[in-house]
């Protein structure tokens, strides 16, 4: 067996990194390359608010936050879940805890002193890193090149212009589509359809929404508490059959986001994608019965605003405003039919936001275009990881556990193709 002794990796997030440790674990000499002047730029970004690495709840529950993608991800959190995750920030020096909700957090709840100490510690295994090098797909005798053994023809655009790099290993870790000022554009995705790769649609994923289709935004009396959290809600989808689900949300001038409305927005953007829209019912008090909830509606008013009124019955701001927004005339006066629209209001939503503006994306490569060691079957000794292969998952850990658990496997596949005598998969 010939040995490659070198491997490029496109992509400077945490899936790409991963894979470039991995490598260079394997004695295998690493270029990586990445459009951005610095790496992980969007892995700093995610993590100012407080850096969530992954999550503590049991194996089967994680994986369940997968959906479709379950079965793909499993064998691969299996390897390495989020006890190993753990572990593995704490050989780069970095104490981790679980909060109340299960998350995992870096003690210092920042992502830039993991990052730098993740780089050092590349740096000195020998990885060779080129930033400012935006892919630009392949050459043109990439194919034959690639099946001679020659190595596939990589072109980037560099600030000294075009340049075109060989290798018979390559990972991609190009991201999804989101944030594309931090490097992630999707401009990939026609590059690898035009080699046969089968790729599906970019579409956005722990995203907000829109109320109208056209973005039209609340009414001026809604629209001044923009901003406002929706706190100690619970939310239901009713076409799925499922419970309510409780958290938190905020009400933006055209829509709603945040952190209840991400965790169901697969559902809400299907439910959109085949009906025109998706109307979910939101409990503005899911603390109180609804028939304590009749009664105190039902308590004489006397001199009090309806303003007033309603703040006895545990109603206020931003809860108040949005239920104005959406109560026909005839309810005010009636506390039962008003007990139970505040406990099952209806709202619609009309589309997503903009994908540029999403979290995370879903779509790109299909799972079916790569083999179980995430080699494109279309493309031998090209592997693929991290966000551009098409699963998703909520916020809460689990985009990045999946993203490194994919990185380490997309590392190991490619050493292993690389034929290096001393590597042994793990």
């Amino acid at each position: 067996m010939t040995h490659v002794r070198s491997a490029v990796i496109i992509g400077g997030g945490p899936a790409g990194l991963m894979a470039a440790e991995r490598l260079l674990q394997a004695g295998i000499a690493v270029d990586l390359y990445d459009a951005m002047p610095s790496l992980g730029r969007k892995f700093l970004l995610a993590g100012i608010g407080g850096l969530n690495i992954t999550h503590a709840e049991a194996s089967a529950a994680f994986v369940g936050r997968y959906g479709d993608a379950r079965a793909f991800m499993a064998p691969l959190l299996a390897r390495f879940d989020a006890d190993a995750l753990r572990a593995w920030v704490h050989e780069l020096g970095v104490e981790t805890f679980v909060g109340t909700s299960g998350r995992v957090f870096p003690r210092e709840m920042k992502a830039a002193p993991l990052l730098r100490r993740w780089l050092q510690r590349l740096r000195a295994m020998g990885l060779r890193v080129h930033t400012r090098h935006r892919w630009l797909g392949w050459g043109d005798d990439s194919d034959q090149a690639g099946q001679a053994g020659e190595g596939r023809a990589l072109r980037f655009a560099t600030p000294s212009g075009e340049i075109v790099v060989r290798s018979a290993c390559v990972v991609l870790a190009l991201g999804g589509g989101s944030w594309a000022r931090l490097g992630s554009d999707g401009a990939w995705l026609p590059w690898l359809a035009a080699r046969d790769v089968a790729v599906t649609p970019l579409q956005p994923a722990n995203c907000g929404f829109d109320a109208s289709a056209d973005g039209s935004p609340w009414s001026a009396p809604l629209r001044a508490f923009a901003g406002h959290p929706l706190k100690a809600v619970s939310m239901r989808l009713p076409w799925t059959g499922e419970s309510s689900r409780r958290g938190e949300c905020v009400l933006t001038e055209t829509g709603l986001e945040g952190s209840l409305i991400y965790a169901l927005s697969r559902p809400i953007r299907d439910r959109i994608a085949s009906c025109g829209a998706a109307e979910l019912a939101l409990d503005l008090l899911p603390d109180r019965e609804l028939s304590r909830l009749q009664a105190d509606l039902a308590r004489p008013r006397g001199k009090l605003t309806l303003t007033r009124h309603w703040q006895r019955a545990g109603l206020e701001g931003v809860k108040a405003s949005l239920l104005r927004e959406n109560l026909p005339a005839g309810l005010v006066d009636d506390p039962r039919r008003l007990a139970q629209r505040i406990k099952a209001l209806p709202l619609v939503l009309a589309r997503p936001r903009p994908m540029d503006e999403a979290i995370s994306t879903a779509g790109g490569v299909a799972l079916t275009a790569v083999s179980d060691q995430l080699m494109l079957t279309a493309l031998p000794g090209v592997f693929c990881c991290g966000e551009m292969l098409d699963w998703e998952a909520p916020t809460g850990g689990y985009l990045l556990t999946a993203c490194l658990a994919t990185g380490q496997a997309a590392g190991d596949a490619a050493a292993a193709w690389c034929g290096y005598p001393g590597f042994r998969q793990s």
